[in-house]
């Protein structure tokens, strides 16, 4: 059983969203020692910035007429998407970034779809943990409830287009330990740290099952 694990943090020494991944992947591994892990970390290793508009015009070009962008983009989009349905079981990392989706997961989301087709369920009745953090707090009765602009669109793709079997796993507060003016909220935001830990150990051992 193989295991596709993918992060968007642009931080990963301080990384909220790997902590938890770290958590679900580890309770993963005790289940299935020697188990084949495949990783990409789009927040060091981005994709280009330009592959998906490549690989886009590529597949309206007649082969002989692509350009070698579009033949090595169209290539990319492939490969992504060929790692993703190869994988038995996923983890994805994705913080909220400035209210909407990590432009990294959007790249390569976009490509995955491309290299796969629109309409092909690449994680169709597959185990998947979808971690994502948010600095702050986005919930109802909140100054910015409604602003989280990711995880709908990261539920939408992974569940509806691609068809996972998807659990997720959120932490709100990430920052109420060292911003100025969340220090009324520290206590709030360790049970909600606590809480997502709990559910990545939850996740993992489910995802190993």
């Amino acid at each position: 059983m193989s295991l596709f694990r993918l992060d968007a943090s642009i931080l990963p020494g301080a990384s909220a969203s790997a902590e938890i991944a770290d958590t679900v992947e580890a309770e993963w591994a005790s289940a299935r020692p020697g188990a084949p892990v495949v990783r990409r970390h789009l927040g060091t290793d981005p994709l280009p910035a330009d592959a998906w508009t490549l690989a886009t015009t590529g597949g309206f070009t007649p082969e002989p007429d692509r350009d070698p962008g579009q033949r090595e983009a169209l290539a990319l989009a492939s490969a992504l998407a060929s790692e993703l349905e190869g994988a038995d079981a996923v983890i994805l990392a994705v913080p909220l970034y400035n209210y909407g989706v990590s432009q990294h997961f959007k790249a390569w989301a976009d490509l995955v779809i491309t290299g796969a087709g629109a309409t092909t369920p690449v994680l169709k009745g597959k185990p998947t943990v979808l971690v994502t953090v948010r600095g702050g707090g986005y919930g109802p009765g909140t100054p910015r409830e409604g602003w989280d602009h990711s995880t709908p669109y990261l539920r939408r793709v992974l569940a509806d287009i691609w068809e996972a079997d998807l659990t997720v796993i959120e932490r709100e507060l990430t920052l109420a330990a060292t911003t100025p003016g969340m220090e009324g909220l520290k206590d709030l935001a360790a049970r909600l740290h606590n809480d997502a830990l709990t559910a990545a150990r939850d996740a993992g051992r489910a995802l190993a099952a």
